[in-house]
């Protein structure tokens, strides 16, 4: 406890906490809370809503109508919202808030998936494909997995900044990464008592938060242009 509220120095280049911990240590644990949480929530929820979106366009019909009902009732609550109420209805902690997470996430997978499968599946090369005997498989591959691919690598690069954001401002209420974990909005949460005395314990961990939302967003457009412009090429062509 001798070390606590350390300013920013040569031993601890970010300073140190209420109870004396290293900031910039658990800055660095919490890439892996944080960053890697987010991570593996977009990827669950990619390989749940992906597989549903493209059985719903292909097959149409019944199942179309089933699963799009399910869609729709989910979208119909903002994300934040229902991960608030998902979080608070099962309790804090991270397996909780993952599990929120991504039930109010897949389903944006799902339906982006949906129309693109909607927008090919009548185009002429694809009914050309199935008058020259391709196969469904076929078709997929050679002609529907490209488009999907680079719709949804879009959607989940810009995803994983709302999702950092949605887990940080979740810990911070108290829904999420419970302490010691070192969660940046946990982290946010627990320096705001010493803001006055020690700002850098909610400075650091929102320009982090911030650096990283950034660059996400940064990636995201940077993809999305790319694909545009693939996307037009092959149209061209």
């Amino acid at each position: 406890m001798g070390e606590r509220l350390k300013p920013i120095s040569s031993e601890h280049i970010l300073g140190t906490d209420h109870l004396g911990r290293d900031v910039f240590s658990r800055i660095l644990v919490g890439v892996h809370t944080t960053v890697g949480t987010s991570l593996f929530v977009c990827s669950i929820s990619l390989s749940i809503g992906v597989p549903i979106g493209i059985l719903s366009g292909y097959v149409g019909g019944k199942i179309d109508r089933f699963f799009m009902k399910m869609v729709d009732a989910f979208m119909a609550f903002p994300d934040y919202i229902a991960a608030i109420v998902l979080s608070g209805l099962l309790g804090p902690g991270t397996l909780n808030l993952v599990f929120a997470i991504i039930v109010v996430k897949w389903v944006g997978y799902a339906r982006l998936a949906r129309s693109t499968v909607l927008s090919l599946k009548h185009r002429d090369y694809i009914t050309m494909g199935k008058i020259n005997g391709l196969g469904s498989i076929d078709i997929f591959r050679r002609h529907m997995i490209p488009h999907i691919i680079g719709n949804v690598m879009v959607l989940a690069t810009l995803d994983i900044g709302k999702i950092i954001l949605m887990i940080a401002s979740l810990s911070y209420i108290g829904l999420g990464a419970q302490p010691p974990t070192p969660e940046w909005g946990a982290m946010l949460n627990e320096g705001k008592a010493f803001f006055y005395n020690a700002p850098h314990l909610m400075i650091i961990p929102g320009l982090f938060i911030m650096f990283v939302v950034l660059i996400a967003n940064l990636i995201g457009d940077y993809i999305r242009d790319h694909f545009d412009v693939q996307y037009q090429k092959g149209e061209v062509s």
